[in-house]
């Protein structure tokens, strides 16, 4: 049965639109969208995926570290050129992101087993970021993987540089821009 008020007026009622706050347009993710959208015409995944680019399933990821302060030495400054700042530090857990917004966290060993290797990706805004994340690595002391280039096996606009962190993780910045 209808409501009563929808029958006399004739007026459907509608879900209602909660406001959103979006993050400036000269946010370094933004700027990287808005350039993907523009060589590719939006179509590098295709459709609605083409324009949520960079918008995926993982909201955030956490590692143990061995030596927890030779880890956070090493993020405070490969993350640093990819705008990446300590959100939040609880002591013996440290959360990495934007502001207000930790991402990848890090943390001591929780058991006597060795960490098993795991491959982080961070996404610069361009192709100077990875630069600045590689160089950072190298002054850090990171034994390198891969310098950065381009890798067309991936897609043609796929730039990274590969290093290894404290733990033997392989941590890479990548950029999706071309040229």
């Amino acid at each position: 049965m209808r409501c009563r008020a929808s029958v006399m007026s004739g007026i459907q009622a509608r879900p209602a639109r909660i406001p959103t706050r979006r993050p400036p347009s000269n946010f370094p993710e933004n700027v990287a969208l808005r350039r993907l959208r523009a060589a590719t015409s939006g179509k590098l995944l295709g459709g609605r995926a083409g324009r949520r680019y960079g918008c995926g399933v993982l909201d955030h990821l956490s590692i143990q570290c061995a030596d927890l302060a030779a880890s956070a030495a090493f993020y405070d400054a490969v993350l640093a050129p990819l705008g990446g700042v300590r959100v939040m530090d609880f002591g013996e857990v440290i959360g990495y992101g934007r502001p207000q917004r930790p991402t990848f966290w890090i943390g001591p060993l929780t058991s006597s087993e060795p960490n098993r290797e795991v491959h982080i990706a961070f996404e610069a805004a361009d192709r100077a970021g990875v630069d600045a994340f590689f160089d950072a690595a190298v002054l850090a002391g990171a034994e390198v993987l891969h310098g950065p280039r381009v890798r067309p096996e991936y897609h043609p606009g796929y730039y990274g540089a590969f290093v290894r962190d404290p733990d033997g993780n392989n941590v890479e910045a990548v950029s999706h821009l071309p040229g």
